[in-house]
């Protein structure tokens, strides 16, 4: 009886691991919103990492967080690394490329799981609001590929994402 349980569950875990290995190579998250503010108001918030205790999703899981800023002040060049709980792990992010259009990030997570990614914002005036798309992109490591079994990275992320801009547009409408 315990040889069949044990080759059941042995059974099981290939199974698993070789539907993860069928996974795509990449992840992609996306979520957008219109917030009732020019783009020359919304960019800032974005460009300086000062500011994103005004809005980013991640900044009230951890009340301890500590955080170290270097680089520029704000705009390329600029970085930001973060030590946290495991609600918020530990990591680092810096602005590769800033225009009143688009800023794009390069992300690295070092804990709890380590991933290296993109993350880009693209502000587009439409009459008088202005479409906000934040995206993120990388590669799925295996690992990345199990979890992906049992959880959705959009789900997870996009969840996040939308918080996200909810703060973004509450704190450019002000």
């Amino acid at each position: 009886m315990i040889k069949k349980i044990a080759l059941a569950v042995v059974i099981v875990i290939a199974a698993v691991l070789a539907f993860a290995a069928t996974k795509p190579d990449t992840f992609s998250v996306e979520r957008s919103t219109s917030i009732k503010a020019t783009p020359e108001k919304i960019h800032p918030l974005i460009n300086d990492f000062h500011n994103w205790t005004q809005w980013s999703p991640w900044e009230n899981l951890d009340p301890n967080i500590s955080r170290t800023y270097s680089g520029a002040a704000s705009g390329v060049g600029t970085a930001y690394a973060w030590t946290g709980n495991g609600k918020v792990g530990t990591g680092r992010m810096e602005i590769t490329e800033s225009t009143p259009a688009k800023i794009t990030l390069k992300l690295d997570f070092l804990k709890p799981m380590e991933n290296h990614c993109v993350t880009e914002y693209t502000l587009t005036p439409k009459g008088d609001v202005t479409e906000v798309t934040w995206s993120m992109h990388g590669p799925n490591k295996f690992m990345g590929k199990v979890f992906s079994v049992f959880m959705s990275m959009d789900k997870m992320v996009g969840k996040e994402f939308e918080n996200g801009l909810a703060n973004l547009k509450a704190a450019a409408e002000k």
